[in-house]
């Protein structure tokens, strides 16, 4: 019993201060705003109670006492009081909503900005499907609490105080027994609340994982079709939708248990009204036009009351989705700048490695094992070695995609975590394996090597990296959009592209990660002849299967499990006979 107790305690702490963050952190600056909304709100109440007060005099000096020189005076009292609450309904609405719209889109650039600063830990830890998903779904589930539930929530509210106060003004002893429903019912929304708030988690949940499918099918539809796995992939996404619509419709069904029993009691009070007030006007003791205000304006107070618990539905599952939301702007990046960290400025760098060690979270062993190695300025170094030996572990060490384990890795001297991760990666240019083509023209695809790079320096590099000819063979030439991730181009072609990014780029580090693998032999000997070029007078990191592509590097490294084996340059290593010796004459290639 006590755990419950505390249970319940921490839920309704937990809810307050969701809240209060939601209202200091996005609705204090729409204050201004807000009071005006609130303002046509309490006017648009102050209507629905003016028109139960109206009825009084319209049924017994009109329906009653036959005065017909009260007709027009009533009739047209009648039809102002239905015009202001129209207008001033329009106006808190539309005003809510721009508020509304405003907080999704600032909560959107949020998070989408706080994203873009984690480290590639985080994105590997939460697939690309789920945070689009709380991009989208959950922050739009925020604007409906936000919104909706607030001028819902002002609106009605102030309806109902309003209207309880005709039915006291009415009959204060006939009120008083009407509103012990309100507790009643309470009690029942507030349960009804909780069981929401966690069904609105499970939806949450269901619709980012339904995200996450679609995009892993969307992307890997050639995969897909190669393999006739179209069925499964049917399959396997409708279960996906099915998981949602069943947490959709648990949802619907709690939330509108408040409809048969709010009627049940609701109806059980009009009947206790209409025996009492019936034998009150039978007695003289009160006028049927005060009982019809009275009866009206309960009528009316149950409608509020009935929207009240709808809104807190709503409210319930918004805050489910804020909390998912919150967790996502709470998370911390592992990799950030440090306090007082400098920036960092270089022509032709050297880079150290000391006793460097890395481990990646939920590995056993170390990717790196005390690594110690020297890239000297200007010149090329190759890492070579089977695939797992750690090479792509050392290229990521260098633009702090993560962080060491232990040692340090310097360049010109210092430790790449004392300077700004800005400056950093302004001096570095990377061609991956791993190629990244947005669905846009040529134009931006080159040119995000360069911010404000001019169209003829995105031609020049274009033509460097041998890609000039076929971009202008294109529909629309460099004005042509390439589709998501350059899917109306062959490998070569988007190689090619993302070597004249990093050309573009003109970085006096330069990263190359199979910056030739899906190339065929031809393209890939004209590529290494610009390659060679670019590379002089940069402090160039290559990585390679094909250790013909890397004869001519000033130092080669070979790694194995984590640790350098060997280094030199090829004709030293084939000389020495060992590990690179093997692999070269093996024709490693993979």
């Amino acid at each position: 019993m006590t755990e419950r107790v505390e249970n319940k305690e921490k839920s309704n702490g937990h809810t307050w201060s969701l809240v209060t963050r939601l209202a200091r952190g996005y609705l204090k600056p729409h204050v201004l705003m807000l009071i005006l909304a609130l303002c046509f709100m309490v006017i648009a109440a102050g209507m629905t109670a003016a028109f139960a007060l109206i009825l009084e005099p319209v049924i017994n000096q009109i329906l009653i006492a036959g005065d017909v020189t009260r007709v027009w005076g009533l009739a047209f009292g009648i039809f102002l009081i239905f015009f202001i609450r129209g207008i001033s309904g329009y106006a808190d609405t539309v005003l809510m909503q721009q508020i509304g719209q405003t907080i999704v889109a600032t909560i959107q650039k949020q998070m989408f900005a706080h994203f873009a600063d984690l480290d590639l830990r985080f994105f590997h830890q939460n697939p690309s499907g789920q945070l689009i998903s709380r991009i989208i779904n959950d922050v739009d589930a925020v604007r409906n609490a936000v919104t909706s539930c607030l001028t819902g929530i002002g609106k009605n509210v102030m309806t109902l105080i309003l209207l309880i106060g005709v039915m006291f003004y009415q009959d204060w002893l006939l009120a008083i027994a009407a509103f012990l429903i309100f507790p009643l019912a309470a009690v029942f929304v507030a349960w009804i609340g909780k069981k929401l708030r966690r069904t609105s988690k499970k939806i949450q949940e269901g619709k980012a994982g339904l995200s996450d499918r679609l995009s892993q099918i969307f992307q890997g539809i050639r995969l897909v079709k190669a393999y006739g796995m179209e069925a499964h992939e049917v399959e396997m996404a409708s279960r996906s939708i099915d998981k949602v619509r069943s947490h959709v419709l648990k949802s619907e069904r709690i939330g509108n248990l408040s409809t048969p029993v709010n009627e049940t009691l609701v109806g059980f009070v009009v009947f206790g009204i209409i025996a009492y007030g019936g034998y009150q006007v039978a007695a003289g003791v009160t006028t049927a036009g005060e009982l019809m205000s009275f009866i009206a304006a309960f009528t009316m107070a149950y409608e509020p009351m009935k929207k009240l618990a709808k809104l807190n539905n709503s409210l319930q599952m918004g805050l489910g989705a804020a909390e998912r939301v919150f967790d996502m702007l709470d998370t911390q990046a592992d990799i950030e700048n440090k306090e007082g960290a400098e920036k960092i400025t270089v022509k032709q760098p050297a880079i150290t490695f000391e006793n460097v060690e890395f481990q990646y979270e939920q590995e056993g062993r170390k990717a790196l094992n005390s690594v110690s190695i020297d890239l000297p300025a200007g010149k090329v170094t190759a890492l070579v070695g089977r695939s797992g030996s750690g090479k792509t572990t050392i290229m990521n060490l260098i633009p702090r995609f993560f962080d060491v384990t232990a040692g340090r890795v310097l360049i010109d001297g210092k430790d790449v975590r004392d300077v700004t991760l800005e400056s950093l990666r302004s001096n570095i240019a990377l061609v991956s394996q791993s190629i990244t083509i947005f669905d846009d023209t040529v134009w931006a695809n080159i040119g995000y090597g360069k911010e404000g790079a001019f169209q003829d320096e995105i031609i020049k590099a274009a033509i460097a990296a041998e890609a000039d000819a076929f971009i202008r063979d294109l529909p629309d030439g460099y004005d042509t959009k390439l589709g998501e991730d350059g899917v109306s181009l062959s490998g070569g072609q988007r190689q090619r592209i993302s070597i004249a990014r990093a050309m573009l780029r003109d970085a006096p580090i330069l990263l190359l990660d199979e910056a030739t693998s899906a190339l065929d032999n031809e393209a890939e000997r004209a590529i290494q002849n610009t390659l060679s070029e670019i590379q002089k007078g940069r402090t160039t990191l290559v990585i390679a299967h094909r250790l013909s592509t890397v004869r001519a590097a000033d130092q080669i490294i070979v790694l194995q499990e984590g640790d350098v084996v060997e280094r030199g340059t090829h004709d030293g290593l084939i000389e020495k006979n060992g590990v690179y010796a093997t692999m070269y004459q093996a024709g490693l290639n993979d």
